[in-house]
């Protein structure tokens, strides 16, 4: 698999942020979808995203429990790094969102039929 993102990448986060998926998350995911381990920094460079950014998202993605943070040990002073790899295949991570979408569409459903009920 190519170090950067591929177009289908590009294609399947721009799929994910579609369904409500924050943009810095979608790639990040996307990103880490078929390696065994990364960096923040491999993807910051190859996601195309700004440090705070993938930050934000690593957060996100542990509050999910969809990913798996370790520290890799460093010579020398500076930012601790970190690995972080998926705890789940990617495909029952899309399950997860896709269940989270149809709960969502049930609940919008509900709404909409409650307002009808008081048109």
């Amino acid at each position: 698999m190519p170090e950067g993102f591929t177009s289908e990448d590009d294609k399947l986060s721009t799929l994910l942020m579609q369904m409500s998926v924050p943009r810095n998350v979608a790639k990040a995911l996307v990103y880490m979808k078929g390696r065994p381990e990364t960096t923040s920094v491999e993807i910051e460079k190859n996601a195309n995203l700004r440090q705070p950014e993938v930050s934000i998202a690593m957060r996100i993605l542990k509050e999910h429990g969809w990913i798996v943070k370790r520290d890799i040990k460093k010579e020398g002073k500076g930012r601790p790094v970190h690995g972080y790899r998926l705890s789940k295949p990617f495909a029952e991570i899309i399950k997860e969102l896709e269940e989270d979408q149809k709960k969502r569409i049930a609940d919008m459903q509900s709404v909409l039929g409650q307002i009808q009920s008081l048109l």
